[in-house]
Formats: structure tokens, C-alpha cells, sequence
């Protein structure tokens, strides 16, 4: 019985599941508040207080949702200690940890090219815009 509900699902079920799932939290963490908070948890343990002061310009209530979708995807772990008033902690768990250094890799090779970068929006910019125009495709001759 088990091994005729396995033969029915798809194989590649879990491949579709983990698009999804990446699609999912790459559009958690690809806004500019989870990048610097990342960034900014990476150096160490911090209270709320103390990481929206480092975060400039972040709202009270746009650092509360960031956590919490870091903590929900287990990139930052809260934690309570009981005093009177709580005192709450924010660090990178080790998962978090390598989002830093992905997004540190992602910073280098911006730096890596930011001349061509700024090279080619400035050519772009000065080229007449027309409608977009669909690529050709390439003889079929072309590909062996």
C-alpha cells in the first residue's frame, strides 16, 4: 500500500517544491531592510533598540516584520530573557551567517564591476529607445 502512494507522486514533486520555496525566500530577503539588517546582525548579538538605531531609516514596524520573516525562515533567532521589562536579542544563526557572506559575495562582484556596470547604463541611456524587437533566432545549421 505504502509503495503505491509513493508510485503516485510526481518526481519531480520536490523539485517544484523547491523552486517554490526559493522564489518564496528569495523575495523575502531580496529588499534592501533584510539585506542590511543581515548585514548589520552579522557583526554581533544586538537588541531591537540598539539594530534600528544602526539601521537608518528603518520604521519600527518595517524592522519588526523583518525579523520576524528572518526568524520565520531561521535566519535570526530571538531570544527572551525573563526580566522586567523583557529583554529581547537578535543574532544570525549559522544559516543567517551564510547569507552574509552570499550577499558579501553579491557586494564584491558589484564592486568587481561597477565601472562596466555604470559604463554600459550610461550607453544604454544615450542610445535612442525603440520598441523592444524580438530576437532572431540563429539557422538551425548554426547550432551543430
Amino acid at each position: 500500500m505504502v509503495t503505491e502512494e509513493v508510485r503516485r507522486v510526481p518526481e519531480d514533486a520536490d523539485v517544484t517544491r523547491a523552486h517554490f520555496l526559493a522564489r518564496e525566500i528569495f523575495s523575502g530577503i531580496a529588499n534592501k531592510w533584510t539585506l542590511l539588517v543581515v548585514s548589520t546582525l552579522g557583526e554581533r548579538t544586538l537588541r531591537f533598540t540598539q539594530l534600528r538605531g544602526e539601521v537608518e531609516g528603518i520604521s519600527h514596524k518595517m524592522l519588526t516584520q523583518t525579523l520576524r520573516g528572518l526568524e520565520r525562515d531561521g535566519l535570526v533567532e530571538r531570544t527572551v530573557y525573563p526580566t522586567v521589562p523583557p529583554r529581547v536579542e537578535y543574532a544570525l544563526t549559522d544559516a543567517g551567517q551564510e547569507l552574509r557572506h552570499t550577499v558579501y559575495g553579491m557586494c564584491a562582484w558589484t564592486r568587481r564591476y561597477l565601472e562596466h556596470i555604470e559604463e554600459s547604463r550610461e550607453r544604454y541611456g544615450r542610445a535612442p529607445q525603440t520598441a523592444a524587437t524580438p530576437v532572431k533566432s540563429r539557422p538551425a545549421s548554426a547550432d551543430r
